[in-house]
């Protein structure tokens, strides 16, 4: 500001006021300050300028690189933090980088709260962050912890597949699960019961995974060699992310099965991924605008009012049929 000052003989008080748009400066003199602060670059610095009123407006989101869906969530947080008058500041878990490690350089930059997308962490862990700053879950239900949580109705969103599998004729119905992954063991338990529900459970099988491509691509190699002990492939497989979805497609690719002719598929979260592959994948989706917006509304509303009570919010999914579910084989 002293720059613009001297470069457009005014007084630093002068180029401040203009700067907040408040009165005490011409026309003239306006058009002139602000004619020099373009031409030498100036900024205003609105981080130290809240950081001066002891806010910094800023919402910090952790989040994983190679997660679509977050990416998708990413994008749904921006808009609605801006509605709101806040800046978003990412901080992403990687190899030799984990949560605590992520979540300490948000706060580091003065975040006024934290959006934690599917986080890993244990709940002791998440109940202490949730004792030192405002923080809000996305995709995991944390009880008994001061944390917001929004989620998707993960029982409705595996019935839907499920119903639409059986109802195509699928009886040999196999899970490839999320391991540890966030909503990975409510949907293992959603599809136990929904075989049980549908008098299948003597031939329900849960195959370890996690939500990778990698995992997707194991369970079909795993599938394929006891195809060639004499195993029948499964009429149906419902993977617990698209991106295992997506490795199981590969998988099947790479040995000639034809999807749906062989074998049907379906993931879970419809990320943007899911209908540019090859063959658009049937999935369960979640809505990721819908659940950005409740978790910044809820970061917001307890920044506003630290009083509240815990709230959760539960977003219902829905199925989405497109070309790797269909009947099965004769």
């Amino acid at each position: 500001m002293a720059d613009v000052a001297e470069k457009a003989g005014v007084s630093r008080a002068l180029v401040s006021i203009v700067f907040r748009n408040q009165p005490g400066a011409g026309q003239e003199t306006r058009d002139r300050v602000l004619r020099v602060a373009e031409e030498i670059g100036y900024r205003p610095d609105n981080a130290a300028r809240l950081l001066a009123r002891g806010r910094s407006r800023t919402l910090g989101v952790l989040f994983t690189v190679h997660q679509p869906f977050q990416a998708d969530l990413v994008e749904g947080i921006y808009p609605e933090a801006e509605r709101r008058g806040y800046e978003v500041l990412l901080s992403a878990t990687a190899p030799g980088r984990d949560e605590a490690q992520a979540v300490e350089a948000l706060l580091a930059h003065r975040c006024e709260a934290v959006i934690l997308l599917g986080p890993l962490a244990e709940q002791a862990q998440l109940e202490a962050l949730g004792a030192r700053t405002v923080a809000v879950t996305v995709g995991r239900r944390v009880r008994d912890a001061r944390l917001d949580s929004v989620f998707t109705a993960e029982n409705k969103g595996v019935r839907e597949a499920m119903d639409h599998l059986v109802a195509l004729g699928h009886r040999r119905i196999t899970h490839v699960d999320g391991g540890r992954d966030p909503g990975s063991a409510e949907r293992r338990r959603a599809y136990r019961a929904a075989m049980r529900r549908h008098d299948l459970q003597d031939t329900a099988r849960v195959i370890p995974g996690s939500h990778t491509e990698d995992a997707g691509i194991e369970a079909g190699r795993l599938l394929l060699a006891e195809r060639e002990q004499g195993t029948p492939l499964p009429s149906a497989i419902f993977a617990s992310n698209d991106r295992c979805a997506m490795g199981l497609l590969m998988a099947f690719a790479r040995a000639g099965v034809d999807v749906p002719g062989e074998v049907s598929v379906v993931g879970y979260d419809d990320s943007h991924l899911s209908h540019l592959m090859p063959v658009a994948l049937t999935t369960v989706r979640q809505d990721a605008v819908l659940m950005a917006e409740e978790a910044v509304r809820f970061a917001v509303e307890r920044l506003e009012d630290e009083t509240l009570d815990i709230r959760e919010a539960v977003i219902d999914p829905k199925l989405v049929v497109r070309d790797t579910s269909g009947k099965p084989a004769a």
